[in-house]
């Protein structure tokens, strides 16, 4: 945690260059093939390239004898795959792991991205908007947030429909969860309508997924960025200090709740086999 903490007191350097935070929408900077790219796309880019980079340079070719760096790389995944395991299920966790551990790796560091000294920060003059910002934290902008939880939604949908089927889904949403055997026709029946109702609940319930995720991530980021550049007007260098160390706890549970929702939307319909199999067995 050492070299964060010293990362946390460069951040307020910087600060008072821009005391009014990050401002709500993203800035265009320039244009590639006609389609703009704005300071959230670019630090998306950054640090991307430095996580592949990263990974390269620290497992560059896998051996059996792990070196420092891939033991390291190792010990992380093999710690959030212990961790997702039971979410996701013995049969599932192999094949959503790829996916979970890049919503973790990349939301995490884009989470402290807003840390290094730079972003946010770094201003720029533009003759029809004033001072606008030259980097910015990726996960401070609403589209890339949104951009996540779509990309979320789409995996859900892909291992749901690939690995448990249509009818699994809809018995899921819309089945009649009663035991026939235990209630009369009639209150089976009516049960089932209930359950109907129920179902076109958990349809909305899905379907508000692709809002709650990308507004807690965006919320906590944007929040959390304007607060270290306030306290960098009023006091600076030790308050915003502070703050930023709060910032990296706050970016390391904000992308491990991504990642473990994601995780628990998939686990809670292709967990049912997983399920019925501990039933028989007590």
């Amino acid at each position: 945690m050492r070299p964060l903490f010293h990362l946390c007191l460069l951040t307020p350097t910087l600060v008072l260059a821009a005391e009014d935070g990050v401002k709500k929408t993203a800035t265009d900077l320039f244009e590639v093939g006609g389609i703009p790219i704005s300071n959230s796309i670019l630090t998306t880019w950054i640090i991307a390239t430095l996580i592949i980079v990263a990974v390269r340079l620290l497992v560059g070719t896998p051996k059996i004898i792990p070196n420092k760096g891939q033991a390291l790389v190792e010990n992380v995944a093999s710690g959030l795959r212990d961790a997702l395991e039971p979410i996701v299920g013995k049969k599932m966790i192999g094949k959503t792991f790829p996916v979970l551990c890049g919503f973790f790796v990349f939301i995490l560091l884009m989470n402290w991205s807003g840390l290094l000294p730079g972003v946010g920060t770094i201003k720029y003059m533009t003759a029809e908007h004033g001072w606008q910002d030259a980097i910015r934290p990726a996960n401070s902008d609403l589209n890339t947030t949104l951009a996540l939880s779509v990309i979320s939604f789409l995996a859900w949908t892909y291992f749901v429909l690939r690995y448990a089927g249509v009818k699994v889904l809809i018995l899921d949403l819309f089945g009649n969860k009663a035991d026939k055997k235990e209630l009369s026709t009639p209150m089976w029946l009516m049960l089932g309508f209930i359950f109907l109702g129920v179902g076109g609940i958990e349809v909305l319930s899905i379907a508000s997924r692709l809002i709650s995720l990308p507004f807690r991530l965006y919320g906590n980021v944007f929040g959390g960025e304007n607060l270290i550049h306030t306290l960098g007007g009023i006091a600076p260098y030790i308050v915003p200090a502070i703050a930023g160390m709060l910032e990296v706890l706050v970016g390391l549970i904000q992308a491990f709740v991504f990642t473990l929702l994601s995780a628990v939307y998939i686990g809670l319909i292709c967990n049912h086999d997983a399920g019925h199999d501990e039933e028989h067995a007590h």
